[in-house]
């Protein structure tokens, strides 16, 4: 049997790689002795991570002829038993030695073949939170698991759908695993993926997205650029005849929920931070985040003579160059420009390595020195140098807007200082947006460049609207925060992505009723935004979506109903390629999603 898995899945060289900590056999025998038979060695079993020193089977001779019994010996109750027979215990030795054997296989195949981040000494608790997290589940590090809020909305008997037969066609992108690429920028499994884009062809679904990570591509020296992974990924994709959408990823993954590799900044930059940690944003209690470089140095040249925006720009500029052909044919339809953490032009206000869990405010991100000299500055432009610091009463990560003295209602959010400081803090987001996406559209010349936004909806209903403003949406009830960034947007050029399409207001009050939470609303506020100003508008879910509620969630917004300008997304990706989705049901779904959003009719729809 063993045999047969080292066949599968790998050769021993595997078993030592996971380097596991497993119990000497001698130690299982007294445990087995001490607890009592079988009972004692079904418990011994439960915390076993596998092994890298595996035994193997000398074959039955080893045994005795006949079965030996070792004297009687007395329990701590005073009673006698009679220990198990020694042919029974070698046994039991050679059944954990191959279930070890399996166990460690199954890891190593798993890490090798399936691109999951399996840590070395990976046991099968990590096993099931990979698979868990891939099917759409959140598994935090306690290993409390749920179902993701767009799960949990089961689809209604007969619920009303539009027709939308001859509606305007709406190209359908889907997403490529976060780790496609693994970190020596090698193709990850290039024949099951071949098979999948095969598969997304036949559905017509029109391309599909992929990160180009900053922390692979340039990763061990300053303008050493590799891109082999890459230029194999993009020719399979061209051969299967589908489009490409690729996204300028300036940020670590690894740190956020839903991340399964785990992809940080190029060393070099690391290296640069461990001795100036400022490069990154700060909390106020001083805590750095290496997910992606503080704005505070767009314009400061502490990255071995370059500025940040330089380093940004000669990335994207290595890239058109790279793949000149697949920009000229027109393969490479949409590129869109990492601004800040997961893409996004937003603060880091919500960091989970730092103990942020939903529905919490957040906290400002301004404390690293080149952030507090731009803040400083402007104090002292508004003759106020007593203002050039962050709020002292705004809460922590987990705070709710109430229990602090500057989200409240009537809070200092919205006195003199209050308004000072927000408008600074928001201004650096739009600035620094400005200087990335000018770049942007002078390396891309040509092409269609798309910036992202967040969707932080939590807390929409409240005067303060306190996560939003925590991550740089100056959007209190009284102000549109959102008009002067697509203001900036459509002076670049740059279309605006926007995500959480698919999410309902109704469910986010079922499991936190006192969020004040409403995705549709802010979706609906930004998704108006841009069109007023004639932005072009792409989406894509923030959570996984595999059911027709939240499907016919995506249409309602990409093709507004009875819209007197026949508005409607210019195009819209899902998120993303997984086994899960590839289930025959969920794709007999995923398909008939697609036809409506091209405008074809389906049989089956509910009127």
């Amino acid at each position: 049997m063993a045999t047969d898995m080292q066949r599968l899945v790998g050769t021993s060289e595997d078993d030592e790689e996971m380097g596991m900590d497993v119990k000497d056999e001698d130690e299982e025998d007294d445990d087995y002795e001490e607890n009592g038979g079988e009972q004692g060695n079904a418990s011994g079993m439960v915390g076993i991570d596998g092994g890298n020193e595996m035994g193997t089977a000398t074959g039955d001779n080893r045994f005795p002829q006949h079965q030996q019994f070792h004297e009687q010996v007395g329990t701590p109750g005073g009673g006698t038993r009679r220990s198990r027979p020694v042919e029974e215990k070698e046994r039991t030795k050679l059944r954990e030695r191959r279930r070890r054997a399996i166990t460690a296989r199954i890891l190593a195949g798993l890490r090798r073949h399936g691109n999951y981040n399996l840590r070395v000494r990976a046991d099968i608790n990590d096993v099931i939170a990979a698979l868990a997290r891939e099917a759409g589940w959140v598994v935090l590090p306690d290993g409390t698991t749920f179902p993701s809020r767009s799960q949990i909305a089961d689809l209604p008997p007969r619920l009303p759908e539009r027709d939308l037969a001859g509606s305007p066609y709406v190209p359908v992108y889907v997403m490529l695993p976060l780790g496609v690429i693994n970190i020596k920028c090698e193709l990850v499994d290039p024949d099951g993926l071949l098979k999948q884009l095969r598969v997304l062809k036949s559905v017509h679904v029109d391309g599909v997205m992929v990160d180009c990570w900053w922390g692979i591509v340039e990763a061990h020296a300053p303008q050493e650029y590799t891109w082999n992974g890459y230029k194999r990924l993009f020719q399979m994709v061209r051969e299967v005849k589908l489009k490409l959408q690729v996204v300028m990823s300036f940020h670590e993954c690894g740190g956020n929920f839903g991340d399964d590799v785990c992809i940080p900044l190029p060393h070099w930059v690391a290296e640069i931070g461990r001795s100036n940690p400022d490069i990154f944003f700060t909390d106020r209690e001083g805590r750095h985040n290496p997910e992606c470089l503080s704005w505070g140095i767009d314009k400061e040249r502490v990255l071995r003579g370059r500025t940040a925006v330089e380093v940004y720009f000669d990335f994207m500029r290595s890239f058109r160059v790279e793949f000149d052909e697949y920009f000229e044919d027109g393969l490479i339809s949409m590129v869109e420009v990492g601004l800040g953490p997961c893409g996004e032009l937003r603060y880091p206000s919500c960091p989970v390595k730092h103990g942020w869990r939903y529905p919490g405010i957040g906290e400002f991100q301004c404390y690293d020195q080149y952030m507090l000299k731009s803040l400083r500055k402007a104090a002292e432009a508004r003759g106020h140098a007593i203002w050039a610091r962050g709020p002292d009463n705004a809460g922590t990560y987990n705070s709710q807007p109430h229990e602090t003295g500057f989200f409240c209602d009537g809070g200092d959010y919205d006195g003199f200082y209050g308004r000072f400081f927000l408008s600074w803090y928001s201004q650096v987001l739009v600035d620094h947006g400005n200087r990335v996406l000018s770049l942007a559209k002078l390396a891309f010349e040509g092409s269609c460049v798309t910036a992202k936004l967040s969707g932080i909806y939590w807390w929409y209903k409240t005067a303060s609207h306190a996560a939003e403003l925590t991550a740089g949406y100056y959007n209190p009830c009284n102000r549109d925060g959102y008009a002067a960034i697509l203001t900036m947007l459509k002076i670049n050029g740059v279309s605006l992505n926007i995500p959480c399409v698919e999410l309902h207001t109704l469910n986010q009050h079922e499991g936190f009723p006192e969020t004040f939470a409403d995705p549709e609303g802010l979706v609906w506020q930004v998704l108006n935004a841009g069109w007023d100003v004639d932005l072009p508008v792409t989406s894509q879910n923030g959570f996984p979506c595999l059911n027709r509620v939240s499907y016919n969630k995506v249409l309602d917004h990409a093709k507004p109903m009875n819209d007197p300008d026949g508005r409607h997304f210019s195009s819209f990706t899902y998120l993303r390629l997984s086994p899960v989705l590839m289930e025959r049901q969920n794709f007999i779904e995923f398909e008939r999603f697609v036809k409506r959003m091209h405008g074809e009719a389906v049989l089956d729809l509910q009127v």
